[in-house]
This record gives structure tokens, sequence and C-alpha cells, in this order.
């Protein structure tokens, strides 16, 4: 059996500050993800930042992912790829199916003082007549094969979805090389910011608003080659007679994500249901720590935001978990996490972002509300 500091799942921004933080005070830190290569949402996001210079305002994604990469091997963060969280058990023990050379896959037991949980999230589906034919996809599946695996998902897009998300993928879509055809609203106006919006209706992109997919129609290879939408009433559902084909071999999804929780259950961490972040999501103080002692969480596990929160979250975490290693003194760890919460608070000041802020703080307090509830039923 293995022992180790700290464990963090997930290998994406949150992941790899969190990772960082913990390494950097002199703990033995050991960072887990399912996928080929560390980095996660970084290196599909070609795109350069917003923000201040403290969050790296005009570098692109991929760029950050680097530099935080060359920081985790620096810091002598280990770090197993191909490998899955399979199981939790009382005595801080936790199975993961670690992938080893030629595929092959072996099964560890590793006791973990402290874990983190960055598990990010998961893409939204649309349901619709031929949703599960081939050449229907999740935005995200299609920005990691251009910007990635630099292969295009194909040649037509109908791109469904007008978030950020969207907007931002349909133009690297036609940065790739593929003809975005359309892009499909239900609601009656965008919803991503304009300036995404801008610059794919500059190069002639159509931006259907109050419509939805009825159809995806299949050829005679099994695959999409045409699409049916049409115009949407009050209540989202197609209007009869308003029906319109569009010629396209690819639909891409980008309705929203969902924090992946699947690892905050197997810890049995509380959660409570947010809206505005994406469902359910794991109760957690300021700390980032979760209703169950030892475990914290950070990035879009905890609801769906973007990359500079996932990154301050989990630099909160990984400073948190240390504190409690007695690695970092506690004036010194909350002087850093004050400064962090700022940051964040920053960030989330933009058009919706004081909503957001406001949404995070009701976390904060409903968290600490259950937890003074079950100490005084004890």
């Amino acid at each position: 059996m293995l022992e180790r500091d700290v464990l963090v799942v997930g290998a994406g921004p949150a992941g790899l500050a969190a990772s960082i933080e913990a390494a950097k005070a002199g703990a033995d830190v050991l960072l887990v993800d399912l996928n080929m290569k560390p980095g996660g949402q970084l290196f599909k996001q070609i795109h350069k930042f917003f923000g201040s210079s403290a969050h790296r305002s005009g570098t692109r994604g991929f760029d950050i992912g680097k530099m935080l990469l060359d920081e985790a091997e620096k810091a002598g963060v280990e770090i197993w790829l191909q490998s899955t969280v399979i199981g939790a058990f009382p005595g801080n023990l936790i199975a993961i199916e670690k992938g080893i050379d030629g595929g092959e896959k072996e099964v560890i037991t590793l006791k973990s003082k402290k874990v983190i949980i960055a598990t990010g999230a998961s893409e939204n589906v649309v349901r619709f007549k031929g949703w599960t034919t081939p050449g229907v996809m999740g935005a995200g599946a299609a920005q990691t094969m251009i910007n990635v695996n630099h292969v295009k998902p194909g040649n037509k897009i109908v791109m469904v979805g007008s978030g950020n998300v969207g907007l931002i993928v349909s133009y690297q879509l036609m940065q790739a090389g593929c003809d975005v055809v359309a892009l499909i609203e239900a609601a009656p106006k965008i919803g991503g910011y304009a300036v995404h919006a801008a610059k794919i209706r500059r190069a002639g992109v159509p931006i259907y608003t109050k419509h939805t997919v009825v159809e995806a129609i299949p050829g005679e290879d099994g695959t999409v080659c045409k699409v049916v939408i049409a115009e949407v009433d009050d209540k989202f559902q197609p209007i009869p007679g308003t029906e319109k084909e569009i010629e396209a071999d690819t639909v891409t999804i980008g309705a929203g994500l969902k924090p992946a929780t699947d690892m905050v259950k197997l810890e049995k961490c509380r959660l409570t249901f947010n809206g505005p972040f994406g469902g359910f999501i794991p109760l957690h103080n300021d700390k980032m720590e979760t209703s169950k002692k030892g475990v914290y969480v950070a990035g879009d596990a905890t609801g769906v935001e973007e990359a500079n929160t996932a990154l301050e979250e989990g630099r909160i975490a990984g400073i948190s978990a240390v504190e409690s290693l007695g690695l970092i003194e506690p004036k010194e760890a909350e002087k850093m996490r004050i400064e962090i919460w700022k940051r964040l608070e920053a960030l989330r000041m933009g058009p919706f972002g004081e909503r957001r802020q406001i949404e995070k703080n009701n976390i904060l307090a409903e968290y600490e509300e259950k937890v003074v509830a079950a100490v005084e039923m004890d």
C-alpha cells in the first residue's frame, strides 16, 4: 500500500494549482487524471484569457497550461495519467485504477492524509430525434478534436447553444477550416459575450434565436447529413410549420456544463442544489473543505465557472490542505487565502459576477449552518 500526504484528483486548472501549492509547502503530492495528458481544459483554449495581469490576461490557455505543468514538475508533484479513482474507504484509503505501459491497468490502494477533488464538469446534452446519430457531439468534444488532436470533427457544422462555449468553439472550428453553417439558440437572445458573437456574425454565420433542433437526419452511411430546426414558442416547444432543413454533417452541442460529483459522492460529502452553478454541488467552507474533514474541493466540481476561478480555488484548497498537515502556519495560510479571495471576488464582479459571488457566499453560509446544526445534534 502506498502513502501520500495529499491526493489530488483531476489535473485540470484547479487540480494543478492545488498540487503546486501543496508541493511547494513540502507535501508529498500525488495527482491523478483519467486523460492521456494533464492540463484539462487549458490545452483546448487557444484564445487569450480575460481579466487582470494577476490572471495572465492576454495569455492563451495552452500557454498557461504549459506554465502550470512546469511549476508542478519543479515542485515535485507526482502525476499518474490514464488513472481513475474507483473507491474510497474508511481510514483515508483510496482505490486507484492506474494506467501502466501497454495500456494495461492495475489497482493500487493509497492511504492519503488529505484529498482534494478537482474533477471539473461534464457536458449537458440536448435530446432530439436522431441525437445519438454519429456526427452529433458535445462542443467540448469538438474542441478537443481540433485544438488537442488536430482533427476536424466534420466539414459543415451546426452549433447548438449561444453561450460563450458555443460562440468560442464556433469561431475555433472556423479557424480549423470547418464551415459553421448555423448557430441555434432556443432563448430569444444570445447568451454569451457580444464580442464573441460579433466575431462569428462578421464571418457570416447565421444565428437563429428562438429556434431548436428537431431532428438530425442520417445519410446512407448512417452519419448526419441534414439537420431540421424549428422556431420555438414561449415554452420552448417547436412550432409546427416553421421547420427548416440545413445541410450539415456534424451537430455540436454547447448547452452548458454540470459539476462532476462522482468522487464527491464516493467520499459521502454533503451536496446542495444550485441552478446557476450547474446542479448538485458539494457544500464547502471558505477553506474549500467539504463536510467530510480532510476532503477539499476546487474548480468546476464546486460549481461551473471558468479557468481563472478554478485556479484560485485550487490554490485555496492546496494551501488549506497543507495548513491542516502543519506545513504552513495558520496565520500565514489565512493571509494567503484572504489575498486569493480578494482576487476571486474581483473575477466574479463581471456582467454576471455580483450574482455569482452572492451565490457562492450563500453556499458558504449554508455549509456553516449545516455544520452548526450537526454539532448541536451531537
